[in-house]
């Protein structure tokens, strides 16, 4: 009797019944039994497969074998269902075509050596159908199609799948700072991909977290909390520990923090989006229920410089403390003969006092014309030029703005362009609009201007 073949045929047994146990089989050295976050992973990709869930995010850091867990979950799942299909998209053909041809390799693969475990041994069932077996595109035997490879740039016209992977859409901090191309990518994942979903599928999302509004962020944020499964593994714990040491230790870790630069690593390792590690505003006070008492309503205004701009209207209660109770907001893209009319009945609604804008690039035009459209005089109209550098107020007058500045509790919700405009706008450039902080500081400074003593006057 041999107690070898006895041992591998026990393995074989709990590979089938547990996807861990599968891929300790193919590679011990990894999924060591030590190795908790592995078992974790793997038995949450499997509960996953039968559960209740729509979506699975999986964050974590690199060399920890989140795509190639992956690849081996869509290797025993086709062996425990022939009949499912799946479809892969990565960043673009190349690796979403590698992450493919690793799968069906891997079911092709011919034993060579009784004691050396493959594929056929676990699932005997589960074979390429000869002749269909191209890197991205390819067949199980008894199956039409079972397996498509694309990217953002590929196609998936005529596929439908029970399993879509999203893997690593982003690859480095360029892309993560690029508007459109996490709007492409949005485009791509609901106008195609979803599309191509047949039946009860389910959806898994791997990614490193470059950004907040990532592909992985907005998925988390449109879709309803009882149908995600959120995986989110950092290199570092919260008690200084790490995920593993065996796959990456402190002391390796501390050196590509210093080599990278805290932003892309705290993305790459601690799943911290690089706007958010980088972000100027860190939090905003807001204020819920009966409002304080006013000394005024004022309106702070910067118009459009150009096209590409927006105009920031911010109108706000200024409280006898001195801070700014946020009222109302208009923050749009329109034309001034839409903004004009729009910016005049936001200051007659809200009861405005004093309404101050920037006389810069028109706007002392824009200012005249509001005026005319205003039905009563109890507003004032006060233009201004603004001569200091707009960066440089944007930063100091941050702190100010977080502790003095109080926005409605759902600001979120009432106004999300102005909100997501202030919540990504980073310290240190890389910003594609400034409208919405430039106006906020001028709350700032109108309120400090006001409540700055005024120095004596002493006539001789």
């Amino acid at each position: 009797m041999d107690k070898q073949l006895i041992t591998l045929g026990a393995k074989i047994e709990l590979a089938r019944r547990r996807f861990f146990f599968y891929a300790q089989l193919k590679n011990p050295d990894f999924y060591r039994s030590d190795r908790k976050y592995l078992q974790e992973l793997c038995d949450a990709l499997q509960w996953f497969l039968t559960s209740d869930k729509k979506i699975l995010v999986l964050n974590m850091p690199p060399r920890h074998g989140k795509s190639y867990t992956a690849s081996n979950f869509v290797e025993w799942a086709l062996g425990r269902d022939n009949t499912l299909q799946v479809m892969i998209g990565s960043y673009n053909e190349t690796l979403s075509t590698r992450f493919s041809k690793n799968v069906r390799d891997s079911i092709s693969e011919a034993k060579a050596d009784i004691y050396k475990p493959v594929y056929s041994d676990v699932f005997p069932a589960t074979k390429i159908k000869r002749g269909d077996g191209a890197m991205n595109l390819w067949s199980l035997e008894g199956q039409q199609t079972s397996y498509l490879a694309t990217s953002p740039t590929g196609t998936a016209t005529g596929f439908g799948c029970r399993l879509m992977i999203i893997d690593d859409l982003i690859k480095n901090a360029e892309e993560a700072y690029n508007e459109n191309v996490k709007e492409k990518h949005w485009d791509w994942f609901t106008n195609t991909m979803l599309s191509r979903g047949e039946g009860d599928y389910k959806i898994i999302v791997i990614m490193t977290r470059w950004a907040s509004d990532d592909l992985a962020g907005k998925v988390l944020e449109y879709y309803p909390a009882e149908k995600i499964v959120h995986i989110n593994m950092k290199a570092v714990q919260d008690d200084g520990s790490m995920l593993c040491d065996g796959v990456l230790d402190a002391e390796s870790c501390m050196e590509k923090k210093q080599l990278m630069g805290l932003d892309i690593w705290s993305a790459n390792y601690q799943q911290e989006p690089i706007d958010i590690k980088g972000r100027l505003y860190s939090s905003f006070k807001t204020y819920d229920g009966a409002l304080p008492a006013f000394k005024q309503i004022r309106a702070y205004t910067d118009t459009a410089d150009t096209g590409a701009d927006y105009l920031c209207c911010i109108i706000y209660g200024r409280t006898f403390a001195d801070e700014a109770y946020v009222l109302d907001v208009l923050y749009t893209k329109e034309p001034m003969e839409v903004t004009e009319p729009a910016t005049a009945r936001a200051l007659e609604r809200n009861s405005t006092n004093v309404a101050r804008f920037e006389s810069n690039n028109g706007g002392r035009g824009f200012a005249r014309n509001v005026k005319k459209l205003l039905h009563s005089n109890h507003t004032t109209i006060e233009t201004f030029t603004q001569h200091k550098n707009k960066a440089a107020r944007i930063l100091s007058n941050a702190t100010w703005c977080m502790e003095h500045i109080y926005f409605p509790s759902d600001w979120k919700n009432r106004w999300p362009e102005f909100y997501a405009a202030l919540s990504k706008y980073q310290k240190e450039g890389k910003n594609t609009h400034d409208d919405a902080p430039d106006a906020l500081t001028g709350v700032c400074e109108d309120i400090v201007e006001v409540a700055r003593p005024k120095p004596m006057r002493v006539n001789y």
